[in-house]
């Protein structure tokens, strides 16, 4: 996907923020049961203003700790965008710590005050006194109001420096940073634009891509419009992004697009997308071009390619049906495998996936057909087809393809995985 700023106007006074770090505070996000999102919403957010993230961190409710990441983060970069550590308990200590680390002293806001005491009479309560901590404003502070809630977020400017301080549930921060950035980040962010193109590739490992794609770096890094590539790799496919940065949005459009060209040049069919659709949107798409209906027969993926098929909208237009034919017995009364077949090679097998796809394809009246069958784990292995076997078939009118894949990873990872593949023979079927 092309992620592209607006060029934003600067202000021509105080200083201009090319780099920013976040810090979301908050001992829960170091455990298993909450993930950092806020972060990846600021970094949107930052970047559409050209403004590059150059860290991010995660810091728990420890007063020392949190002061040592605020310093250094004020030391490194000129705006710092902290989440999280707003309420009104004790260990809520992100605006103590930054007024510490600027020497403000902290002074109650009584409109803020006020404020809190009538959300809580709104609900016929008494405001509790713990909340009048949320009132404490570090001196010189402009207050942001939240309207969703009772911790209101903070601007601090410094000098050449300055922290965002926003509060840490997302349905509270979003439209606060929302606002932030339409006034106080935008007249001081570069002028400049950041394009990213996200080129998504499967069939291929990471090593593999990045041997072959390696050569480009040069020649971007000391081209007009610099570009930045990243490579990030998952069980089933690789993204490659592609990130420059201009003084016109048209320019650092133009410098990722002839990237992300060249790496279709040297990649060829492995690249499945450009522009970050998913490979699920981009068969869809192709099916529909064509008209053509598909029918999925699904053993160990148990109804997984059916769904991302299905998450697409409009999916209506290209599938037929799907079948979930998990035992043996399934595979016979409602494919028509034959069951000398399963005998003979097995239920995961070749020759059995083709029977899966043509059967469906058959009783559905589809163009396509395709079947999956194979050990997802963490049973069922063995030394000839240890767990991870997968064999996928796809049949058009009087022809078909099947192939035998071993998958690494757990059952999830195996199912995905098996789904991947599918879709990529889809795709490279139609494009034949």
């Amino acid at each position: 996907m092309a992620h592209v700023t607006a060029t934003p106007a600067s202000s021509g006074t105080g200083a201009v923020w090319p780099r920013a770090a976040i810090i979301a505070v908050g001992s829960e996000l170091l455990g298993t049961s909450r993930l950092d999102t806020n972060s990846l919403l600021i970094t949107e957010r930052l970047n559409a203003l050209g403004i590059e993230v150059a860290y991010k961190s995660v810091v728990g409710d420890d007063r020392a700790q949190l002061t040592s990441a605020v310093r250094f983060a004020l030391d490194t970069v000129g705006l710092v965008i902290c989440c999280g550590g707003l309420g009104p308990t004790d260990d809520d200590l992100t605006r103590a710590v930054v007024a510490g680390v600027l020497s403000l002293p902290l002074v109650e806001d009584e409109s803020i005050t006020e404020r809190i005491r009538e959300l809580f009479a709104s609900r016929r309560m008494e405001m509790p006194a713990i909340n009048r901590r949320q009132a404490m404003v570090p001196a010189g502070a402009r207050v942001l109001d939240n309207p969703r809630g009772t911790a209101p977020g903070l601007w601090i400017e410094d000098g050449d420096r300055a922290v965002l301080l926003l509060p840490g549930p997302p349905r509270e921060l979003t439209p606060m940073l929302a606002a932030a950035a339409e006034d106080l980040l935008r007249e001081r962010s570069p002028d400049r634009s950041m394009v990213t193109r996200v080129v998504r590739i499967t069939g291929r490992t990471e090593s593999h891509t990045e041997e072959a794609v390696q050569p480009l770096y040069a020649e971007w890094a000391r081209a007009d419009v610099p570009v930045s590539p990243t490579i990030l790799a998952s069980l089933g496919q690789i993204e490659l992004h592609l990130t420059a940065q201009a003084a016109s949005t048209d320019r650092a459009a133009a410098a990722a697009e002839a990237a992300a060209a060249q790496v279709v040049e040297v990649l060829g069919p492995d690249v499945y997308s450009v522009d970050g659709r998913p490979l699920e949107q981009v068969v869809g798409e192709r099916l529909a071009e064509r008209r053509w209906r598909i029918a999925l027969a699904e053993s160990c993926t148990g109804g997984l390619l059916t769904s991302r098929l299905t998450d697409v909208p409009g999916s209506s237009r290209y599938v037929e049906t799907a079948v979930v034919a998990y035992a043996n017995s399934a595979k016979v009364s409602l494919l028509g495998v034959p069951q000398a077949l399963l005998d003979e090679h097995g239920a995961v097998s070749e020759p059995v996936a083709i029977a899966m796809a043509d059967g469906v394809r058959t009783s559905a009246g589809a163009d396509i057909g395709v079947g999956v069958t194979g050990i997802a784990g963490p049973d069922g292995g063995s030394a000839h087809k240890p767990v991870g076997t997968v064999a996928i078939a796809v049949a058009f009118p009087g022809s078909s393809c099947s192939r035998m894949f071993r998958f690494i990873g757990g059952r999830e990872q195996v199912k995905f995985q098996a789904s991947q593949a599918a879709l990529d023979m889809v795709r490279r079927q139609l494009a034949r």
